[in-house]
């Protein structure tokens, strides 16, 4: 087709396609939405349709498309100073730092500035290496981390595996099965899943562990729940060996799970808190490593050998601290909490309704629906790491919620659930009414 016939929408996707690149997908047969512009929930292309994003982007605008108090207050730092070094300062780093530490509970009271969840990861990683002076980092299968080497060879996602030969070394990754797919009761779970890390550490010994790293609460690995009591259990193994406790925030922190960070659901404390998305909800790209009082000191007389260029970018920092003031002043952690109250109560009733609904897992705004051929065998609709030729039924599924006005984000057998903190019961029961039509085909493929 020549570019005299492409209508506008057609050319801008086409001019995409020609001279970018798309992460995590084939580069031919795909057909992304050509975004003319965006506000609260909803995504607007380029023929005025409109479609309700029910995962906040990658689960990172958590305050809404479009919201012109960011806009005001980037501006206003750019035509203040748009950059300096890093070794210089300005006023609002010291304000968001400050901010930051008000947030974080305990002694995390110290902010080093980064570009994104997985610089964040990396630094995180090389931080607790420096301080500890051990090397090995304990982390969890179906887990994901970021996309650098670090960050992804601390994951225990698939998306690791073609790249696998040039991971990193020195990271060693534990199961942590989930209670929908637990053959036993939610206490023995714990138990196991404890015991399975204490045999872990000894087997690589504690003295060779600088640090177990964690997500808050599980995001695209499928919203997986951990056992009540695991993450304490975690922290006392920490204490115990002296081992320091990284908890990744980047998709579960500023008010995603209901509270400032998921990890606050579990009545504990970590040692460093990994930044990123709900940061800045994606209006500019930043991220933010917390840590405690007392890794900080240990660099007052040593040379902390970390840096980016853009560490600390005064820009990125204003846009971040008008973010965490709009959480604050719209009381948007307090409408996530009553949006997800109400979510799953809709969603109880739409089990009812759809038996390929096998389970649903959500803190907060942060859940999935898992999709099943038949409730008593728990086969799923879609297989982990699903081949293409598995992924006929969900293909279908995914095309029609595109097709009925929907942004989110699905894998194999998972629909994710988790819009912006901003949204109202009558948009809930918008989105939940195009994913029940979409749902009809995988009721379809149903064998129970």
């Amino acid at each position: 087709m020549s570019t005299e016939t492409l209508s506008l929408t057609q050319q801008i996707i086409q001019d995409s396609l020609d001279y970018t690149m798309f992460s995590w997908s084939k580069q031919k047969g795909i057909s992304p939405i050509a975004v003319e512009y965006a506000e609260g929930v909803y995504l607007y292309d380029f023929d005025e349709k409109r479609y309700i994003d029910f995962s906040s982007g990658l689960m990172n605008v958590n305050i809404g498309y479009g919201n012109q108090r960011v806009t005001e207050a980037v501006v206003k730092q750019m035509q203040q100073a748009a950059f300096v070094s890093p070794s210089c300062v300005t006023k609002i780093r010291g304000e968001l730092g400050k901010k930051l530490a008000e947030i974080c509970p305990g002694n995390l009271n110290k902010a080093f500035f980064t570009l994104c969840g997985a610089t964040t990861i990396e630094n995180a990683l090389k931080l607790a290496r420096l301080y500890t002076g051990k090397h090995k980092i304990l982390t969890r299968y179906q887990s994901y981390h970021g996309s650098s080497y670090g960050a992804m060879s601390a994951s225990g996602d698939p998306r690791r595996l073609p790249a696998d030969s040039q991971q990193a070394p020195n990271f060693v990754h534990f199961d942590l099965p989930y209670l929908y797919r637990w053959e036993h009761d939610e206490e023995s779970l714990l138990k196991d899943a404890v015991a399975n890390l204490e045999r872990i550490i000894a087997y690589e010994s504690p003295n060779n562990i600088a640090a177990i790293l964690l997500e808050g609460e599980s995001g695209s690995s499928g919203c997986f729940k951990y056992p009540v009591g695991y993450l304490k259990a975690v922290r006392n193994l920490c204490d115990k060996h002296g081992i320091l406790l990284i908890i990744d925030e980047v998709m579960s922190g500023f008010g995603r799970t209901g509270k400032w960070f998921g990890f606050q659901n579990h009545d504990i404390v970590p040692d460093m808190i990994c930044m990123a998305k709900g940061l800045t909800c994606g209006y500019l790209p930043f991220g933010c490593l917390m840590v405690t009082d007392t890794i900080a000191a240990k660099f007052n007389d040593t040379v902390l050998a970390l840096g980016l260029t853009y560490n600390a970018h005064p820009v990125c920092c204003a846009a971040a601290l008008e973010t965490i003031k709009i959480y604050e002043d719209e009381k948007l952690i307090e409408n996530c909490n009553a949006m997800s109250e109400y979510l799953n109560s809709r969603i109880e009733e739409m089990k009812k309704v759809h038996p390929s609904i096998g389970d649903w897992r959500n803190t907060g705004l942060l859940g999935c629906l898992e999709l099943v051929r038949n409730r008593k065998t728990k086969e799923p609709m879609a297989p982990f790491n699903a081949k293409p030729d598995e992924m006929v039924v969900m293909n279908k599924v995914i095309a029609k919620i595109k097709e009925l006005g929907m942004y989110t984000f699905v894998r194999w057998n998972y629909i994710f659930i988790a819009p912006p903190l901003c949204i109202t019961k009558e948009q809930i029961d918008e989105g939940l009414a195009i994913i029940s039509e979409a749902i009809k085909i995988a009721d379809e493929a149903y064998v129970g």
